[in-house]
This record gives C-alpha cells, structure tokens and sequence, in this order.
C-alpha cells in the first residue's frame, strides 16, 4: 500500500484513551467527514482506517436540505379527527 499523501502527527492523550487529529488535507484525500462511520483494523505495522458507510447527518445539515415544496404539505389526507385548533 502507498501513501498518496502524509502527514507527521503525535498521538495525543484523549480523555482515558488516546487520539490522533486527522488534518483537513488528510481527511479531504481520504473522503472522510464529520460523522462518517469508519471501521479500525490492527494490521502489520499499525493501524488502517476505513470508511464502512455514508456520514450522519447533524440536525442543522438535516434543517438546510429540508425543502417545504418536496416535503412539506398535510400529513393527514382526511379531515380533523379530534380538537385540533386552527
């Protein structure tokens, strides 16, 4: 396997484990992204990194892509069924 880009860093104590900080460079040349579920593999010489699935949403990314036109409307078709105020 050959490094397309690299980066020196430092391991990093975080919190009661241990941390490296993926440099913006790195994590664009890798396609990985804030919430993007990764999978850890020991192998010969260190670790491997890779992405098992499509990033999680936060709320706000979620609120911006909403579009009233394609999701919105009534959810009920029929009329009021309680004492719903309008």
């Amino acid at each position: 396997m050959t490094a397309m880009l690299s980066a020196d860093q430092t391991i990093q104590q975080w919190g009661n484990g241990l941390g490296v900080r993926i440099t913006a460079p790195i994590a664009r040349a890798a396609h990985f992204a804030r919430g993007l579920p990764i999978k850890v593999e020991v192998v010969e010489g260190g670790i491997f990194l890779r992405a098992v699935g499509k990033p999680q949403l936060t709320l706000a990314q979620k609120l911006e892509a909403f579009d009233p036109a394609i999701h919105g409307g009534e959810v009920m078709a029929t009329g009021r069924v309680g004492a719903e105020v309008f």
